[in-house]
């Protein structure tokens, strides 16, 4: 069983940065895939990147290409999610999940972090 725990959200200004991580714990992640969902008040969550651990594979939403980069530390068995040129719409609770596949699709993850806030004001 793998536990996640998602940190670094907060409030930031438009055209700002953040970088958030998700740190594992109970199982290495080196056989699985990560991704990053969000989801904003009154939307379904969707699917914001993923990495495949063995290989760095990476898969990012149209979204958010060339703004985010999905990045991963062996040693420290933590997924990385910067975030540069943020948005308004770019507000919402962000997640962070583990997959024996390397997908975009929620459905495919097993387990799932508890979420952290970014709110992106204008």
């Amino acid at each position: 069983q793998v536990q996640l725990v998602e940190s670094g959200g907060g409030l930031v200004q438009a055209g700002g940065s953040l970088r958030l991580s998700c740190a594992a714990s109970g199982r290495t992640l080196s056989s699985y895939a990560v991704g990053w969902f969000r989801q904003a008040p009154g939307k379904e969550r969707e699917f914001v990147a993923a990495i495949r651990w063995s290989g760095g594979r990476r898969n990012y939403a149209d979204s958010v290409k060339g703004r985010f980069a999905i990045s991963r530390d062996n040693a420290k068995n933590t997924v990385y999610l910067q975030m540069n040129s943020l948005k308004p719409e770019d507000t919402a609770a962000y997640y962070c999940a583990s997959s024996s596949v390397f997908s975009s699709t929620q459905g495919e993850y097993d387990y799932w972090g508890q979420g952290t806030q970014v709110t992106v004001s204008s």
